[in-house]
């Protein structure tokens, strides 16, 4: 059990400790990188120290044990005498065994011939030999005289036979005595200068620390053991500040996932690989095209990819949408976080996206509406994404064809060919060489992985495939609409048909819709195939067929085409007699035959009288819709005409009627 101590860095500097810092800061750092103060070791390996001054005290625990056994040989420690001895006789074992694993092979071997030159001094002991007399015969077979075997024997006297070899290895004092002395702040100066990302040479960095130890009076040692100090700092922090935390992590192992538990189209992963070749575009440009695949991460196979002049969302799409309708919908997919594979259109109302703010007006994008879980990767990360390391095997083998030669730029400036810039081959050489070179390394044999055990990617994918085949959801119709490209406004011409891109798209259905904007869905990669038309609402309408052109004098052709106009004019007129079964004669006749009542004549409302001379004559108002006002009305002028008649006018009133209403 080790003594109960416990020691301040001040403390541990004073005692100048042999492998130690000799500086309470060199021991501040190295309790920091060991580690020294963690949580969960209070109270055990270190505490809070009481008295004044406070500060932090260490157990001997957090020391190596070489260091501990001098610490105890020092100290007037209060333990007793049979303890203090065992926890020395321990930590002197341990430190000897750990001195032992340092040393080099030629020492472990004088310690092992050691070990059996003793081992013969004992077995001629007990044979009955004089023990002066058996180290004589030793040292005389062994080559090595008594003094060396009485001093050898010296130190293994009380050790236990089992940590003899520990004890004979050779010990030089080597790095172990007391340092040189070395101004604090110059060892600080010093290590930031080397440690920088320029990766300054030491020499450089040693003169620049003279001219300054010079200026401010820091007392320097030897410019060898300056270098031991700076060989001795931890390789990891060297990488680090002068190759940068990647390099770093290079230093530590991978994590290595096994995919032998997934099925063919379960997890796929795609990116897109800018080609070391100077493609000629149908535009007449030059540059290197950019290729995005899909790959299988089970099998490693390739299952979709499309060409662009960049890496864009339109392509993205349009390969996965090439994958969905050859194999089926995947679960997974691993993508970057880039502006092209993250696009709004793929991933739009997915949580964690990197890019975008997620809003929750927007429209959903396809993995989500097809339920594909996402994953996102580090872009250039072939530890995130297996179908890096499938480019390597890319460029070397498809990009280096000799069709390419002279169109190659090599993947650097360091391997930039001496014929560079000189050819860009077209586009169509450029992708039918694509084609077979994807085709071989799908169905090259002997691959190594996990999965395939000697097989090709091909077959690896097809056995899983098959066995898989109930777990594998099929696209419908209306999915496999959604990957492709819509081309807005477009209007139906007079003779139902669909221009697009110098193409003609035609279905008997679109007569309904002559004249009116509608959208199209299309692969422009595949302009002969059928197109899917939308109407303006976003409703799908109809699937138009290409109408390919024909020469001005192709007699086949036109006979074809007279057969097809006969026929549909033929087809036309049974759908308009299906649909008017009655003839126009029997429709004149019906309407003939009709006899219509007259028709009443209204009574009129207003009516103009008629003078004849001085006297205006009414006709007759039917009593039945005159009011009593007309009625005292008419009355009083029938009485003044009659009155006048005979001679007389008297002065007449006409008094309305208690329920008439007065003028």
């Amino acid at each position: 059990m080790t003594p109960d101590m416990w020691l301040t860095l001040t403390e541990l500097a004073a005692m100048s400790l042999p492998g130690m810092p000799d500086t309470r800061r060199g021991l501040a750092m190295l309790a920091e990188r060991e580690d020294w103060n963690h949580p969960d070791a209070e109270g055990r390996l270190w505490r809070r120290r009481q008295g004044r001054g406070g500060g932090v005290e260490y157990a001997l625990a957090v020391l190596p044990s070489y260091v501990q056994a001098k610490i105890l040989a020092r100290s007037g420690s209060t333990a007793k005498p049979a303890e203090k001895e065992a926890a020395l006789q321990r930590l002197s074992d341990e430190a000897a065994w750990e001195a032992y694993e340092r040393q080099p092979e030629k020492h472990k071997a004088r310690a092992r011939s050691r070990v059996g030159a003793l081992d013969a001094v004992a077995t001629l002991i007990n044979q009955g030999r004089p023990r002066t007399l058996a180290m004589m015969e030793v040292a005389a077979s062994h080559g090595v005289s008594r003094a060396q075997l009485y001093e050898w024997a010296k130190l293994v006297d009380g050790v236990p036979r089992a940590n003899w070899l520990a004890r004979l290895v050779p010990q030089y004092a080597g790095a172990g005595g007391p340092r040189a002395a070395c101004d604090d702040d110059a060892w600080e100066w010093m290590r930031s200068r080397y440690l920088l990302s320029n990766r300054p040479t030491f020499e450089q960095c040693w003169r620049d620390l003279q001219q300054v130890a010079a200026q401010r009076g820091w007392k320097l040692p030897s410019q060898r053991t300056m270098r031991r100090r700076i060989d001795a700092l931890p390789e990891v922090v060297k990488t680090w500040h002068r190759h940068g935390p990647e390099a770093a992590d290079a230093m530590f192992p991978t994590q290595r996932r096994d995919r032998s538990a997934l099925h063919a189209m379960e997890w796929l992963n795609a990116d897109g690989h800018r080609f070391d070749n100077f493609v000629l575009w149908p535009d007449g440009e030059k540059a290197r095209p950019m290729v995005v695949f899909f790959q299988d991460l089970y099998s490693g196979k390739f299952l979709g990819y499309r060409v662009g002049p960049d890496e864009t969302g339109d392509t993205f799409r349009l390969a996965f949408g090439d994958v969905v309708e050859k194999y089926g919908i995947p679960r997974k997919c691993t993508i970057d976080n880039t502006l092209a594979a993250a696009n709004k259109t793929m991933s739009g109302g997915l949580k964690r996206r990197f890019r975008f703010k997620v809003r929750a007006e927007e429209p959903l994008g396809i993995f989500p509406t097809l339920g594909v879980e996402v994953h996102w990767a580090k872009p250039y990360s072939g530890r995130s994404k297996p179908i890096e390391r499938a480019f390597g095997d890319v460029a070397r083998d498809i990009a280096r064809h000799p069709a390419f030669v002279g169109a190659w730029t090599g993947n650097s400036t360091s391997t930039k060919p001496h014929d560079y810039g000189s050819k860009a081959v077209p586009l169509a050489t450029f992708l039918q060489v694509l084609e077979a070179g994807i085709a071989e390394h799908n169905a090259r044999p002997g691959r190594t992985a996990g999965n395939c055990r000697g097989r090709s990617f091909d077959d690896t994918f097809a056995e899983s495939y098959e066995a898989s085949a109930h777990l594998i959801v099929r696209p419908t119709d209306a999915q496999r609409r959604v990957f492709l490209l819509a081309a807005e406004e477009v209007k139906v011409r007079r003779d139902a048909t669909v221009h697009l891109l110098g193409n003609r798209y035609h279905d008997a259905r679109l007569v309904e819709l002559r004249g009116r904007p509608v959208t199209v869905r299309f692969d422009p990669e595949r302009l002969h195939a059928p197109i899917h038309i939308f109407l303006a609402s976003g409703e799908f309408f109809v699937t138009a067929d290409c109408i390919a052109d024909v020469g001005f004098g192709d007699v086949d052709a036109a006979r074809r085409t007279a057969r097809a106009n006969k026929m549909r004019r033929k087809g036309l007129r049974l759908l308009a007699d299906a649909e008017a079964r009655i003839s126009a004669e029997q429709l004149a006749r019906d309407l003939a035959d009709l006899r219509r009542p007259d028709p009443e004549t209204p009574a009129p409302r207003v009516v103009r009288p008629l003078f004849r001379g001085t006297a205006a004559l009414k006709p007759v108002i039917d009593q039945e819709e005159e009011s009593s006002a007309e009625r005292s009305e008419r009355l009083f002028v029938a009485a003044r005409r009659a009155l006048r008649g005979a001679g007389t006018a008297p002065q007449l009133r006409l008094v309305p009627d208690e329920d008439d209403t007065e003028d």
